[in-house]
């Protein structure tokens, strides 16, 4: 692991939770003409209420919210045949009527359905402020979409520029669309950018890094990261993540603050620096030099064991040098399994 730190050359970031807070909440939303907001929010909200993702929760969230403004008194109802396509979207029975949500593709390849045009430019104009947009259908048309925002953590700038400044190059690695994902990458400062990959794509990603020749550690806090974690040479998980991320890296950071990345590689480079330099002292000096001169009687015995001391002396002090690490930080790094 500690090899890993000094040779990566690359460092791949999961956009939500990692770069950003994770914490969404519905944005905007927009229907067709003709369909009541509140109905869109009734039905798409009690079919993402079904959903562990968090734009799912985001959505029901904000439904319930709204509702409860609702002059008709509308609340979110019981959801039937539940069914989710990882990356994709969502699908279920709610108040009598079969409700899609997910990507305009998933919508259109899956379900056969025509996004309206209005729609899907409300849609873009949305994606290129950084939103994440899901399209709702039921009773085979499109009926609206709804808007989910995510906000930067405020240390992810500086924390890419540090990881530069260790000689990585950041890749922004991410299920959301292209517009959205680059947006939030330019307020970084990420130049390379893989959106819209599904689950299993993320472990694809890395693998072409490496095939190209990288040493890729992969920073990520989701289920749907663990598969890559594990795949790169270096996995770094976020502690605020799940228990499938956490056991398949390497590292666990305490905390969600993307500067404790930097801080962790920088750590680990000195300590192996630290035990490169003892095992000089410990091995070489007293191998090669030290007990070679005793033996051929060219040093003096009182003299040789005081050399001896004083190297075992040298690796105890060298090694408490670490304790004056201080990192820019403020989240503390344990090995990966370690309990939170």
């Amino acid at each position: 692991m500690l090899e890993s730190t000094r040779a990566a050359d690359t460092i791949v970031l999961d956009k939500t939770g990692t770069i950003t807070t994770g914490k969404m909440s519905l944005a905007d939303m927009a229907a067709v003409p003709g369909v009541d907001a509140g109905e869109l929010l009734r039905l798409a909200g009690a079919v993402e209420d079904a959903s562990e993702h968090p734009i799912g929760a985001a959505i029901a969230a904000g439904a319930r919210e709204r509702l409860r403004e609702d002059p008709r008194g509308r609340k979110l109802p019981a959801v039937e045949s539940f069914a989710s396509t990882r990356g994709l979207g969502v699908s279920g029975v709610a108040g009598g009527h079969a409700v899609a949500l997910g990507r305009k593709d998933w919508l259109e390849s899956q379900w056969a359905l025509a996004v309206p045009a209005g729609l899907a430019a409300r849609a873009a104009d949305a994606e290129a402020a950084g939103q994440t947009v899901v399209f709702a259908a039921w009773d085979g048309q499109v009926r609206g979409v709804l808007m989910v925002a995510d906000t930067i953590k405020p240390t992810s700038a500086e924390a890419i520029r540090r990881l530069r400044g260790l000689g990585l190059r950041p890749v922004l690695l991410t299920g959301d669309n292209d517009r959205a994902a680059r947006f939030v990458a330019d307020a970084v400062g990420v130049r390379e950018v893989i959106a819209g990959v599904l689950p299993a794509g993320k472990v694809e990603a890395v693998r072409r890094l490496q095939s190209g020749g990288r040493v890729v550690a992969m920073a990520g806090d989701g289920v749907n990261d663990a598969a890559a974690l594990a795949q790169a040479d270096l996995g770094l998980a976020m502690g605020a993540g799940t228990d499938a991320a956490i056991q398949a890296s390497d590292l666990t950071l305490v905390r969600g603050d993307l500067l404790a990345i930097p801080d962790a590689i920088l750590l680990s480079r000195r300590t192996l620096a630290t035990i490169k330099g003892n095992l000089f002292w410990a091995f070489g000096y007293n191998n090669t030099a030290a007990i070679p001169l005793a033996a051929l009687g060219f040093l003096n015995p009182l003299i040789a064991a005081a050399a001896m001391a004083f190297s075992s002396v040298f690796v105890v002090t060298n090694s408490l040098r670490l304790r004056r690490f201080r990192p820019a930080g403020h989240d503390t790094v344990m090995p990966a399994g370690t309990a939170r």
